[in-house]
């Protein structure tokens, strides 16, 4: 029995050995070890998501994509994957496997591979927050121990909640909710059993087993998992089997973004970052609400992109993307280069075709397309994915060739004449039809505001985000035409002159020493009625009684009183050509102003953040808009433009929001006013007060004025009627509606604002380059009368984008007219002399004074005065500046 009694001391020599080695290596490595009772606290890095006031998603910025979820909101699949291939023993161990342990060393000891891994779900846990990747004795050593440490400081549910939420799953997701989005567009519990074998084999390699970079190691990967949740009971034969048959198919989703903003999102990360930094902005996981109506955001951007479809048809076809190949009956008209795909002459087979087109790049709801064949009056096409579509005639007819952008070819008599075989054209779905179309050359934007607290309500800076991140709508300073008007009149009223006073319409001459030539100013079109009311001076955009009011009020007066309307002086020419618009102001800057007009005189800041959220969905940020209000309390100090517009939540609690910021403002401020409590009476004086810029009384006549810009005047029965030049606004059929239109020299820009008391909106249309004309239309016989030709002016080129837009939102809002201020009065006048009238036929009319500044004279006339316009369809918007 010796040799058993010194068997027995062997072991228990080497028994002791190890514990004291293990504790040697503990206290040595101690010092080094980290304090995993973090764990207890740890905020895993989620990045910034960017939502509209309705709570849709708009974007999402950070480097990490991470959506954190709760144990319980995993499928139990889901986590049985992970547990069959990476520590069938998870819950049974505590914190390293023993038999995992020998099982990795027998392997290494046969056959020298170090492939075999033996790390418990644990272990993961702790190099994945403490510890590197590198395989070193000493980091498998302290792996170890703080394996240990977790495993007593944390519950195993907890454990392995924390490891589905931290691991590293390729293609920057962290996590098996961003895997799920990343590689499958899919919340987890959508999740397919092969598509969850393959997050589950992610683990071991994310760069080289993903599914997008590598098909084949993904489903090698993927067919383990499979094998190892079959041989452990999990999932039966049948379910393995149709698991396994099922192809590899991913591609790289993004964030489920469900509402398109993108430069509202530019917009608030630019504003985050500067607020709190780059990387705490990007990995805290913050919530940004924004002002932004996902309905109105989608109405601005549809009204946009078909406005600069409708220009881009009426100025003609600018030809292919390329010819991929030449048929016999084309090669003498397509000249192009051939596709690099494509050298030979001979149409290439069809699934050529097919792989050619899943190669190239679509923009907003364009769809890259390659003719297939041509008949008369229609065209097969192939789109990505080998779907065939015809274009028919409808789809095709306006594609008369561009020459430039004052002149187009001839209207096209058959399809032949548009397209050819081989062409690689673009193609949209309009009205369920699919038609022939083109990158849009024109640049446009799109600003919607609530005046009664400036909150953003829509905003879209250019046709497409991803063609150009320039937001035209708060970057490009362009001049406003006739837009500068209501704001020249307004200055006018200031002065003493009543919207019943007469100007005279005439031409103006005169002699600039300076340049050496005469300046003379011209209504457009070259109509001139001679003595006219300042209300129909407005509403028909008349040049020359702007520059003669402007004269009357004075230019530096009149500079001095444009900023009140928060537009700076620099961009303000001290010229009489600021009578006409010569000014340049962004479109943001532009609707700002004229929301002076719908609140009653206040000027607003505008704004698109409204709250900010941390991970824990507390309130952290809430912005505190001054409102267009006479009964709250004024600021100490009232600055245009104030940077107060953020308080901090102190009290950790998030106050009662609604999804529709205007209404609860609107709520909150009526119940204040109705409410006769003192505790109400004091929440009343803590709203805050925007400064009023202008009386209350000069708003609403403006804006009673530019109604008539919609509506026009006198009696069509009697020869008298006229329209104003926004008359294409009736359509609305909505009398609370203001609006201007606005063109600048040489059609370079165009604009259209207008107004209720519930939104004030800003169309600008253009090109990027300044110098360049956007052009008329000439007539084109295909479309007879469904067409608008002529120059481009802001009738013509911005004003159905904004009608698009109005058409959408104002059903949500009802007809509210302004309301009457006190201090005002209405009296009969004559229509000709703009004096007091006792005639109560088509010659006279009700007008609206500022109290004490009605006329005092009668008229003399009994028989009204007709001027009749030379057009009377002319819509005399575009403003000449000389």
């Amino acid at each position: 029995m010796s040799w058993v009694k010194k068997l027995l001391i062997v072991c228990l020599v080497v028994f002791f050995a190890g514990i004291l080695t293990i504790v040697a290596l503990y206290f040595y490595v101690k010092n080094d070890l980290p304090d995993v009772a973090t764990l207890k606290e740890v905020k895993l890095q989620t990045p910034m998501q960017v939502y509209t006031a309705d709570g849709q998603l708009i974007s999402q910025f950070g480097e990490k994509r991470r959506i954190p979820l709760k144990l319980d909101e995993m499928p139990p699949l889901l986590l049985q994957a992970f547990l069959a291939i990476e520590d069938t023993r998870f819950y049974d161990h505590p914190g390293i496997d023993i038999i995992g342990i020998m099982r990795a060393a027998s392997v290494v000891m046969s056959s020298g591979d170090f492939s075999q891994g033996a790390s418990t779900i644990t272990q993961q846990l702790a190099r994945n927050f403490f510890l590197s990747r590198e395989k070193k004795v000493m980091r498998k050593i302290k792996e170890v121990f703080l394996a240990f440490r977790i495993e007593q400081l944390l519950e195993k549910d907890e454990i392995l909640e924390l490891y589905l939420n931290k691991i590293e799953l390729g293609h920057r997701s962290f996590g098996v909710g961003a895997a799920a989005q990343v590689y499958f567009g899919k919340t987890v519990d959508e999740l397919t059993l092969d598509e969850i074998a393959i997050i589950a084999g992610l683990p071991k390699a994310p760069s080289i087993l993903n599914p997008i970079r590598s098909p084949a190691n993904a489903k090698n990967r993927r067919d383990i998992v499979l094998t190892r949740m079959r041989a452990i009971n999990v999932i039966t034969e049948e379910d393995y089997r149709a698991a396994l048959a099922v192809p590899i198919t991913s591609r790289l989703h993004g964030a489920q973004i469900t509402a398109s903003a993108p430069y509202i999102a530019e917009m608030v990360r630019q504003q985050m970052v500067q607020r709190f930094g780059e990387e705490v902005a990007y990995s805290e996981g913050y919530k940004v609400y924004t002002t932004v109506h996902s309905k109105q955001q989608h109405a601005a951007r549809l009204a946009l992109q078909q406005n600069l479809y409708q220009y881009d048809e009426r100025h003609g076809y600018r030809g292919p993307v390329a010819q991929l190949w030449q048929s016999e009956l084309a090669k003498a008209e397509t000249e192009q280069a051939d596709s690099p795909q494509f050298t030979e002459t001979d149409r290439p087979e069809h699934a050529g075709i097919v792989a050619y087109l899943s190669q190239q790049q679509g923009i907003e709801d364009l769809l890259p397309a390659v003719v297939l064949t041509v008949s008369q009056n229609s065209a097969e096409v192939l789109l990505a994915g080998d779907q065939q579509v015809t274009l028919q005639w409808d789809g095709l007819k306006w594609a008369r060739a561009y020459i430039s952008d004052e002149r187009q070819g001839i209207a096209p008599k058959s399809a032949a004449a548009i397209l050819a075989p081989g062409m690689h054209i673009l193609v949209r779905q309009q009205d369920e039809q699919w038609r022939l179309s083109q990158v849009p050359a024109a640049s446009s934007a799109l600003v919607a505001v609530n005046p009664q607290d400036g909150a953003i309500q829509a905003l879209v800076g250019g046709y497409s985000f991803s063609q150009s991140q320039f937001n035209r709508a708060t970057q490009a300073k362009r001049q406003v035409g006739s837009n500068i008007k209501p704001f020249i009149y307004s200055a006018a009223l200031e002065q003493g002159y009543t919207l019943a006073s007469v100007m005279n319409d005439a031409p103006i001459h005169q002699w600039d020493d300076n340049a050496g030539i005469a300046w003379r100013p011209r209504n457009s079109p070259a109509v001139y009625d001679g003595p006219i009311r300042i209300r129909e001076a407005l509403a028909k955009s008349k040049n020359v009684v702007s520059v003669r009011l402007l004269r009357g009020v004075g230019i530096d007066a009149s500079i001095r009183y444009l900023q009140r309307f928060g537009f700076a002086a620099s961009d303000l020419p001290r010229n009489e050509t600021l009578s006409l618009g010569s000014a340049s102001l962004t479109p943001l800057e532009l609707v700002t102003g004229y929301a002076v007009f719908a609140n009653g005189g206040f000027l607003v800041t505008p704004y698109v953040v409204d709250k900010v959220v941390n991970d824990q969905d507390e309130v952290i940020f809430q912005h505190q808009p001054r409102l267009a209000c006479n009964d709250c309390q004024p600021e100490p100090e009232q600055h245009v433009a104030a940077d107060a517009d953020i308080s901090i939540a102190t009290n950790g609690s998030e106050p009662e929001q609604s999804a529709d910021n205007e209404q609860q403002l609107h709520a909150l401020f009526s119940s204040l006013q109705q409410a006769e409590q003192p505790e109400e009476q004091t929440a009343t004086a803590l709203l805050k007060a925007a400064e009023q810029v202008i009386s209350s009384q000069n708003a609403f006549l403006i804006a009673d004025a530019l109604t008539s810009s919609v509506w026009g005047g006198g009696d069509w029965r009697q020869g008298t009627g006229w329209n104003g030049t926004a008359w294409r606004a009736q359509r609305l059929k909505r009398r609370d509606i203001s609006a201007k239109t606005g063109t600048t020299n040489d059609f370079k820009d165009t604009w259209l604002s207008g107004f209720t008391a519930s939104t004030a909106v800003t169309v600008w249309v253009g090109f990027d380059d300044a110098n360049r004309s956007l052009g008329r239309a000439q007539w084109h016989a295909n479309l007879g009368q469904d067409q608008s030709a002529g120059a481009e002016s802001g009738a013509r080129t911005a004003l159905p984008a904004w009608l698009d837009y109005m058409s959408q939102v104002l059903p949500d809002y009802p007809q509210n007219p302004l309301p009457q201020p006190t201090g005002l009065s209405s009296v009969r006048i004559d229509l000709a002399s703009g004096l007091l009238s006792r005639s109560n036929d088509h010659t006279s009319s009700f007008e609206y004074f500022k109290t004490g500044t009605e006329p005092t004279q009668y008229s003399q006339n009994t028989v009204q005065h007709i001027r009749f316009d030379n057009d009377k369809k002319a819509e005399p918007d575009e403003t000449e500046l000389f």
